[in-house]
C-alpha cells in the first residue's frame, strides 16, 4: 500500500495561492465514517503517488493521526500548466464496497486487425463495485477474440477478479473492430475557361450574323 504524508490545513493560516507557492497542493479528505477535513500534501510526493497508484489503488495518508486509506478521487488541474491545483481523497472502510472507475489495459493481437481492419477503442475505463481493498489496478481485455470484421467485445465480456462487480452496463461496447474506409477522391473541378471563351466568341459573333 502506498504511503502519502499529508498536513492538516487551516484556512486561515494561509492562503491557496501561499500553500501551491511553497510547493505543496491544497486538499480536503472526507468519506462515510470520516468527517471533512482540510489538509495540503507536497506536490513532488503526490506527483509521483498518482503516477503509481491512479484513482484505484489504496493511498494511505499519513500525519492525521491513525494511518488513514483513502482513494483519489479528484483531483483539479491548471488548464494552462495542467498542475494539480486542489485533490479530493475519499477515506474507505474495509468492507464496505465502493464504486471506482478502473483502467484498461489492452493486450493480445486481433487477426481481424491483422488482416487490415481498423481497432476502435471505445472504452479507456471500466466502472466496477468492490472491497476497496480489492481493488485492481487495472482489467484486461483480450483483443486476440476479435477474429472477425465487425467482431465486439462487450463489458460482460471481461474477465473481473473475483469479488470485483460490473458497474457498466453488460451490453455496452468496449472495443470493435470496422473496415477501413476509403475516402473517394473528388472530381477534378471543371475548367470554366473554355466555356468562357466559347460564349464569349458567340457574342461577337452576334452581330456580324446580324449585319
Amino acid at each position: 500500500m502506498l504511503t502519502l504524508p499529508v498536513e492538516k490545513r487551516e484556512s486561515s493560516t494561509a492562503t491557496l495561492s501561499a500553500i501551491r507557492a511553497s510547493g505543496r497542493i491544497p486538499a480536503v479528505v472526507y468519506g462515510g465514517h470520516h468527517a471533512s477535513e482540510t489538509i495540503t500534501v507536497d506536490a513532488k510526493a503526490f506527483a509521483k503517488v498518482l503516477r503509481e497508484a491512479g484513482e484505484a489503488t489504496i493511498v494511505s495518508l499519513s500525519g492525521l493521526g491513525a494511518a488513514l486509506p483513502t482513494l483519489i478521487h479528484e483531483v483539479s488541474y491548471d488548464p494552462v500548466t495542467s498542475i494539480p491545483l486542489h485533490v479530493d481523497f475519499y477515506a474507505v472502510t474495509k468492507g464496505e464496497k465502493v464504486e471506482v472507475a478502473i483502467p484498461l489495459s489492452y493486450i493480445g493481437e486481433s487477426a481481424a486487425v491483422a488482416a487490415g481492419a481498423n481497432l476502435v477503442k471505445v472504452m479507456h475505463e471500466i466502472e466496477v463495485k468492490a472491497d476497496p481493498m480489492n481493488l485492481p489496478h487495472t482489467i484486461e481485455v483480450d483483443l486476440s477474440v476479435l477474429k472477425e470484421m465487425d467482431d465486439q467485445i462487450h463489458a460482460k465480456d471481461l474477465v473481473l477478479p473475483a469479488g470485483i462487480e460490473l458497474v457498466n452496463e453488460a451490453e455496452d461496447v468496449v472495443a470493435l473492430v470496422q473496415a477501413v474506409v476509403e475516402e473517394k477522391e473528388e472530381a477534378a473541378p471543371a475548367d470554366i475557361s473554355s466555356v468562357e471563351v466559347e460564349k464569349k466568341g458567340k457574342e461577337e459573333a452576334a452581330p456580324e450574323a446580324a449585319a
